[in-house]
């Protein structure tokens, strides 16, 4: 398995932890066990677990599956490692606007930094895109 892809699936993992203890949170505030000032964090518990686990567990699960690519082309590989940055400054930033309420400047920030991982990430992974019983490239 590649360094990146045990750094992103490793970053992915620590998302589901921490969006699932979120989501306790918020049952044991449905239940009225905790106040309802715990509903505050709906928004980081959807972000952290759509982008921070599901989506960047297929990143790297892919970054490490699909064909690899000829040796002159690997220098696209800082690619993922700038998705994987752009990635997750975009959820630290949207978590970071939507628990402290800063500005909307901040959560679009995020937005534009989630979208440029995703466009980065796409850019270096098209070409190892195949189709199936294509003869593997090496």
């Amino acid at each position: 398995m590649p360094l990146l892809s045990i750094y992103i699936i490793r970053t992915s993992l620590i998302h589901l932890v921490t969006g699932f203890t979120l989501g306790a949170i918020l049952l044991l505030t449905k239940t009225g066990t905790l106040p309802p000032t715990y509903w505050k964090f709906l928004p980081l518990h959807q972000e952290i677990v759509i982008f921070g686990w599901i989506l960047q567990l297929v990143i790297g699960v892919s970054f490490w599956m699909l064909p690899r690519l000829p040796e002159n082309q690997r220098k696209r590989e800082g690619f993922v490692w700038a998705s994987y940055i752009f990635l997750n400054t975009g959820i630290l930033l949207i978590c970071l606007n939507s628990l402290f309420v800063f500005t909307l400047p901040m959560g679009i920030l995020g937005r534009i930094f989630q979208f440029l991982a995703i466009g980065c990430y796409a850019f270096h992974i098209w070409p190892r895109i195949r189709p199936f019983g294509d003869v593997p490239v090496n």
